[in-house]
């Protein structure tokens, strides 16, 4: 088979295989590096940082083409004691970029006898994207460590830039436009939650590839707490 020869299911007319793949999205809409034209589903994924800690949440629906594949995908994977990660793109390319930096982590830690700081599993990460071992995947790792709290923003390509807050996902324009009117680098993490609630409310009015409910975690000294909500209401 020629490189170009895309894998088809079914017969008569056929389907790209990729258009019922589940999907926990794409990445936001741009010319992000390594941007593929062919996922264009959609979710929501913020990440705020706070003076004590750090807050990201995100829509629970998954997708495959038009269909939604899932209500209760998980969005939000711990990945470290202080730290997690949130997804949108390929569901088993996350998986297994997940499994993998869990491995490396643990490796690492082994080795050194010492805890891996967040800048260190932000480059790891783009490493690991890098490679090209993983479907188009778009993370937001958000954690703490001695340096205080950290969000990153990985491209799929492999591009890193920490940020006071960061999007992902076809519904992230809306979802940012919640964020820059309301952050504030002084808020407590209960304030983060709500701001964060909000902006993933405001992408699943408009975004019909986001939606049902919420998943928020806070990530603190104390560790990753991780909450679920059926309606986004209820965490406001």
């Amino acid at each position: 088979m020629s490189d170009d020869v895309r894998p088809t299911i079914g017969t008569g007319t056929e389907i790209d295989a990729s258009a019922v793949t589940p999907e926990f999205g794409s990445p936001s809409q741009g010319g992000v590096d390594g941007d593929r034209k062919d996922l264009e589903t959609g979710t929501t994924t913020v990440g705020l940082t706070t003076e004590n800690g750090v807050v990201l949440a995100a829509d629970r629906r998954a997708s495959a083409g038009n269909l939604v594949a899932s209500k209760n995908a998980d969005k939000i994977i711990e990945v470290h004691s202080s730290a997690a990660l949130t997804i949108s793109g390929n569901v088993s390319a996350a998986q297994s970029l997940v499994n993998s930096l869990r491995a490396e982590v643990r490796l690492y830690e082994t080795r050194r006898d010492a805890g891996m700081s967040l800048e260190a599993l932000a480059n790891l990460t783009s490493t690991l994207l890098r490679s090209g071992g993983f479907r188009i995947v778009q993370p937001v790792l958000g954690g703490v460590d001695d340096d205080g709290s950290h969000v990153y923003s990985i491209g799929p390509g492999g591009s890193v830039m920490e940020e006071a807050y960061a999007v992902s996902g076809s519904g992230s324009p809306f979802a940012l436009g919640v964020l820059e009117g309301e952050y504030d680098a002084g808020m407590s993490v209960d304030e983060a939650e709500i701001i964060a609630a909000r902006a993933v409310q405001s992408a699943t009015e408009r975004d019909t590839a986001s939606g049902n409910g919420l998943s928020i975690a806070t990530i603190t000294g104390d560790g990753v707490a991780i909450d679920t909500h059926e309606h986004i209401e209820s965490a406001l």
